[in-house]
């Protein structure tokens, strides 16, 4: 049976999410996934696939500013660290590579995780990397990384109407891309709707926890039911019913897909991952990006101009916006099924 390595980045939760169902693919076509990671990805993934090996990489430890406008200049305030974390994985890798017999590498977003003795594969929807005026130097630095993997995964389609827009799809393209088509751990199922609004939070600190508390604030001129996920994973889940909003600190994917598809409208951020589940069960939304992150704040104004999902600043949101929903078409004909099988092939 042929090992793999699966190596999401620890960026929120998107990163780890997406590779549930690369993980159970290569279950379903008999490999061997091994898990590596760190942080809340990490712990996520142990979650979901509690028999599975793992080790845990360098940590990449990214902040971001407490306000957007700070945010690329924090970012670049942290590209040194950034740089040592990748030769650090990249160590790391080498080190288990050497240790155990591995047949192939799967990394998302990891930059580091790549090996020249084994096939390896990089995951991204941003084959072009929005920083404002530096978009140049970031997609050009993010294409050397690529191009140093046998094959780099678009999770997206390559024609016609798409998910990603110019973040996954350049003018120029690079040699090793393949779009495979959206990846998501959820299936849309008929279900009763059991709550109103479903509120989902991801993604790293202090934003994460500033969003919390502006909703929360908000939610009390909010008298529908409301099913509110924080998006903290710990080592046991809570539930805290307060009114009509039920809390959890976290759901596991099958509890995440019932409570999807048992809720009306969902309010989140525009990561793209939530971009992809939204689109597999035809929901309708309200986007919130994350404040200074380009990449969220590109795909919350494309589907907005667009008429599919409404949007606005953080700073900006008022629960009254989510009536604007209604005006909206929600996300439809985005499913395209994944062909495991060819894929796994390079292995």
């Amino acid at each position: 049976m042929k090992k793999i390595i699966v190596a999401p980045l620890n960026w929120g939760l998107g990163h780890a999410t997406r590779c549930i169902p690369i993980i159970q693919g290569l279950l379903d076509n008999g490999f061997e996934p091994v898990i590596a990671s760190d942080g809340v990805a990490l712990e996520l993934l142990k979650k979901e696939f509690p028999k599975l090996i793992s080790f845990e990489l360098p940590s990449y430890d990214i902040q971001y500013a407490v306000k957007g406008k700070n945010f690329k200049w924090k970012m670049i305030a942290q590209l040194p660290k950034i740089i040592s974390t990748i030769k650090k994985e990249r160590n790391k890798i080498n080190k288990i590579l050497e240790a155990y017999n591995f047949d192939g590498i799967i990394s998302d977003n990891r930059l580091g995780v790549y090996s020249k003795d084994v096939p390896s594969v990089f995951i991204t929807h941003q084959l072009n990397v929005l920083t404002g005026n530096t978009s140049w130097f970031t997609t050009k630095l993010h294409k050397k990384y690529i191009q140093k993997f046998n094959e780099c995964w678009v999770p997206d389609v390559e024609n016609g109407q798409n998910l990603s827009g110019k973040l996954g799809h350049p003018t120029e393209l690079i040699g090793n891309v393949k779009y495979i088509g959206p990846l998501s751990r959820l299936c849309k199922k008929p279900m009763p709707i059991k709550y109103d609004l479903m509120v989902l939070l991801s993604g790293p600190e202090p934003q994460r926890t500033i969003l919390e508390q502006k909703i929360i604030a908000e939610l009390e001129k909010y008298t529908k039911k409301v099913v509110f996920i924080k998006g903290i994973i710990e080592k046991s889940q809570t539930k805290i019913e307060k009114g009509n909003v039920t809390y959890f600190n976290f759901m596991n994917s099958i509890e995440l897909e019932t409570t999807f598809n048992e809720s009306n409208h969902i309010l989140c951020r525009s990561g793209y991952t939530t971009v992809m589940d939204l689109a597999k069960l035809n929901k309708k939304a309200f986007f919130i990006p994350t404040p200074g992150q380009y990449e969220q704040e590109y795909l919350a104004k494309k589907f907005d101009r667009e008429g599919i999902i409404p949007t606005c600043k953080q700073e900006k949101f008022t629960i009254q916006k989510l009536d604007k929903i209604a005006f909206y078409k929600g996300f439809t004909n985005y499913s395209k099924k994944i062909t495991w099988k060819e894929l796994f092939d390079l292995f």
